[in-house]
This record gives C-alpha cells, structure tokens and sequence, in this order.
C-alpha cells in the first residue's frame, strides 16, 4: 500500500507498506541513491518474515516526496516522528543500509523512547570523525565525487543532474559508474535478477523526478549530522562487509567503538551489497525480544 503524509511543516513524505499491518512495525531508510521500493521482494520478506509491518519511504527530494533543501542527517528522525504519528506507531525498529545507515542512527539517537532497535548496514562514518582518516580504503569513484561534492558543489550538482538522466535511461549505469569499489560477491549479488532488478528499479524511481535526493543526502553525509553516534542509546547491530570499499571498513571500526550498545558484525569475503543477503537474520535480531534468542547476523 501506498500513500503520502503530511509532515509538521507540510511537506509530503510518499510511504509504501507491506507486511502483516498487525506485525512487529520495522521503518527502513533506503541507500543513497534510493526510494521507498523494496530491493528484496515484498513477497520473499514476507513470507520469511510473515509477522512484520515493513515500512518505508522516499526521504525528501527521491520519488514523490517533497524536497527539503539544506537538510541535515538528523532531520531524518523528525521526517520517522511524523511517520510514526500519522500511521499510529508507538514503538518501532529501524533499519537502514549504506546512506541510509547515518539516518537510521539519527532515528535511534533523536527518538530513544520510540525506537526499539536499530540495525546499521555498511554504515559510513561522519565527516568530521576524529582520529578516521574517512577516505582511507575508499574506492576512487567515491574519492572523486565526495571531493568534487566538497570543493565545487554546483559542479556536483551538475554532475548528479546528468548521471540522473542517464539512471533514467539505464539504470545499470549506477553500478557501472561502482564497477571499482564493487567485489567479485557485490558483481555476483547485482547480477542475480532476483535482486538485481529490484535494485535498478529503486535507482530509477529514487531519481524519476530530479536529482535533488542524491544531491541532498550526500550534502547531508558530508556535513554535520546534527547527532553524535555515542549517543545512540538503543540497541545496535552494525554490519559491515569486510572488502567493502564504498564504505570503508575503517568506518564500521570506528563507529563500532563509538556506539554504546552495538553488536558488530563483520563479515569477512563480502563487500558492500552483502548486506542484501545479511537481511534474512539481521531482522530476525530486529524483531526479537530481549529475552528471546535471535540468530546471529554473519
């Protein structure tokens, strides 16, 4: 089901929702670029999973949501709180991977009554994280872009305006543009239609309208994010491939020895779209009591 909310300053926030509408609620925040559409099929997630409310949603500027030019990682948690209230949700897990990991943690550090657990999937760092040299272990694309995004913006602007256009026409043109930072697992996962074509599918909706949503998520991951992750009291489980170049391994280490209540898990020979087939059991932890025993993420 799809349908849009209102947020407290008006703008619209187009939400999907799957799942058993009585379940366990698990609010996930999309990749970087990404929309609210499923990578695993709603089908597939469900049936492992049949005892889950999954929701999601296009954060401003990606699909049909309203942009909110400026914005910071840790206004991710106020867009989740207007979410929440408009779909009647007292507690709820969060889960987000890569771009979407910083925003998952927002949620975590910005609503600690309200968010029960969080899972962070080849999460990056902050910018300004002491003691990381952040583009240590860094693909050269992502050296590239985040330094043109830091030196010349408009230049990165324009830059995502016309990567955008050809997503549109190709979306495999996203993965090509990777094809240095991916690992011979990430080429085997992309290449599976089973999660290939939901992935392409997503970076075609994500940039369907404008490049406005990328361009404002990497803005937003290269600045303050407006929450430090010590403070994220919640539960957490964050997962890393250990050959991940998108997403540096030295940026989980350091957010492992950061976060309070973390479990991290890092699991060696994958890359960065391992995360896809960590999925099974990393919300089998997010959905699990405290008392009760969940399977261990690998």
């Amino acid at each position: 089901m799809v349908h849009g909310i209102r947020t407290q300053d008006g703008r619209r926030l187009t939400v999907e929702e799957y799942g058993d509408p009585d379940g366990t609620p698990v609010v996930l925040l999309h990749d970087t670029p990404g929309c609210r559409l499923p990578v695993v099929s709603p089908d597939v997630a469900t049936a492992a999973h049949p005892h889950i409310r999954f929701i999601s949603y296009d954060r401003p500027g990606y699909g049909d949501s309203d942009r909110l030019p400026g914005r910071r990682v840790a206004d991710a948690a106020r867009d989740v709180a207007d979410l929440a209230g408009a779909l009647g949700l007292d507690r709820f897990s969060v889960l987000g991977h890569s771009g979407g990991a910083p925003h998952a943690l927002a949620c975590a550090a910005l609503l600690p009554t309200r968010v029960r657990r969080v899972a962070a999937l080849a999460s990056p760092a902050p910018p300004d994280a002491r003691d990381l040299s952040w583009f240590d272990g860094m693909a050269g694309s992502g050296v590239e872009e985040f330094t043109l995004a830091l030196t010349d913006p408009l230049a990165f602007a324009e830059r995502l305006t016309a990567r955008a256009a050809d997503i549109r026409r190709d979306p495999a043109q996203l993965l090509v543009s990777l094809r240095d930072g991916l690992t011979d697992s990430d080429r085997r996962i992309v290449s599976d239609p089973a999660m290939g074509e939901p992935l392409l599918r997503t970076y075609r909706e994500a940039v369907r309208g404008s490049s406005y949503g990328w361009l404002d998520d990497d803005l937003a991951l290269l600045s303050n994010w407006g929450f430090d992750p010590a403070a994220v009291i919640r539960p957490v489980l964050l997962w890393h491939g250990a050959k991940d170049t998108l997403s540096p391994v030295g940026h989980f280490k350091w957010l492992a020895d950061r976060i309070p209540r973390v479990r991290p898990v890092l699991q060696q020979d994958v890359g960065h779209f391992g995360a896809l087939e960590a999925l099974p059991a990393v919300l089998d932890w997010l959905c699990a009591t405290p008392e009760g025993a969940a399977s261990r993420p690998r």
